[in-house]
């Protein structure tokens, strides 16, 4: 018998090892941005979700300073007690105005958004239905409710529908959640589709737009603008941590709703409020987002460019998806990933891969962002030709 208890914990990374599922952090130096120091190598960063490139931009720099000075390091106490400050309001102001909404909610970060916001609205006599590839946060806000969850088949609305006529007469509420663009894959959830069962089943319906905000709709809003979706009772949830450049989460949606989870929210009430600095930057970055269309644009045509050249010089290369700044590339298994990884970084490119548990197969995950050039998009293609 072991004379530890915790002498498991060497096997369980064998087996790890074993499976070519082992991480380890990857330490990058410089403002965020295009080009970065990976081990001390100069490399062009395809990894990064700052698709507008306002994590280094000076003004947000400047804003996140200001309140620093003006505030101090941290909230220093949950918002309910002392840490609340006027700038966490007039940033929930803001996300209501870019999300078209009542009112919305500051958390500390996107995944706490989706565990205080689910396990609040759903609970043991009630039923939760996932989309398979929805984000972990997503799936285990559903657990910590104590709901029924039912997972259907990623993105199939005959899938959602077939549960919920089965099912949804059985439970008191009922909740749809799902991301909106999906992280790992890149496509979009069919948002219309989705709200019109959401309606018909007497459903509510969670969107997580964390990789939509910023990225989608005519300002920037996300995939519900996108679909022109205007619809109060939609719950919106997402994160300031990638286009917007910054740190933490929010929940948009009506009054009532916010003002409910503002009492109920276990992951809002028992929480440090965000910081002051992070609460500043990410209130910037929203003015930014919604004044200067010209960031949007440029991401966009950088998306248009790389898939052009992807077609042409590519073409037995074959992305999961081709609808958002998200493009992965599906490969056999994790030691074909962590290879092409891995040469990649050889010629200055840093694309991670992603391989399973995360995901059900493995890939590399490349990212764009409005500040890479033309010249990075084509030493990428230049670097996946070189590696065959």
């Amino acid at each position: 018998m072991s004379n530890s208890p915790y002498s498991w914990l060497s096997h369980s990374l064998e087996t790890i090892h074993r499976a070519n599922w082992y991480r380890s952090v990857q330490p990058l130096e410089g403002l965020p941005g295009p080009i970065a120091f990976l081990n001390s190598q100069e490399v062009l960063n395809f990894a990064s979700n700052n698709y507008l490139g306002l994590a280094g931009d000076r003004r947000l720099i400047q804003a996140a300073t200001a309140a620093l000075e003006q505030y101090g390091t941290g909230s220093t106490g949950s918002r309910l007690t002392s840490g609340h400050r006027g700038l966490h309001r007039q940033l929930e102001a803001s996300i209501a105005r870019l999300k078209q909404t009542e009112d919305a909610l500051v958390f500390s970060s996107g995944y706490l958004a989706n565990l205080g916001a689910i396990a609040a609205l759903a609970g043991p006599r009630d039923l939760i239905l996932c989309d398979e590839y929805n984000h972990s946060s997503l799936k285990n806000g559903a657990i910590l409710s104590k709901a029924t969850v039912l997972t259907y088949s990623h993105g199939s609305v005959k899938a959602l529908t077939e549960k919920l006529k089965e099912y949804r007469k059985e439970y008191r509420r009922s909740l749809i959640i799902t991301d909106s663009v999906f992280s790992m894959d890149g496509d979009l959830a069919p948002l219309p589709q989705l709200l019109d069962i959401a309606q018909t089943y007497d459903s509510m319906l969670l969107i997580d737009e964390a990789h939509a905000t910023g990225v989608f709709g005519s300002s920037g809003a996300g995939l519900v603008q996108h679909f022109q979706l205007d619809k109060p009772e939609l719950l919106q949830v997402g994160t300031l941590s990638k286009a917007i450049g910054s740190l933490g989460g929010y929940v948009a949606g009506r009054s009532v709703a916010i003002d409910y989870l503002r009492n109920r929210a276990p992951s809002w009430i028992y929480t440090t409020g965000l910081s002051p600095a992070d609460t500043a930057a990410a209130q910037a970055a929203i003015e930014m987002i919604q004044t200067e269309p010209q960031h949007r644009e440029q991401l966009w045509h950088n998306i248009r460019y790389f898939q052009d050249l992807l077609a042409r010089h590519c073409p037995h290369l074959t992305p999961i998806a081709l609808e958002s700044p998200i493009i992965c590339l599906p490969l056999e298994n994790p030691q074909h990933a962590l290879d092409l990884s891995e040469y990649l970084k050889t010629q200055g490119i840093f694309v991670p891969a992603i391989r399973p548990p995360t995901v059900p197969t493995s890939r590399i995950r490349i990212s764009l962002m409005a500040t890479h050039q033309p010249e990075h998009l084509e030493a990428l293609i230049e670097g996946m030709i070189k590696c065959g």
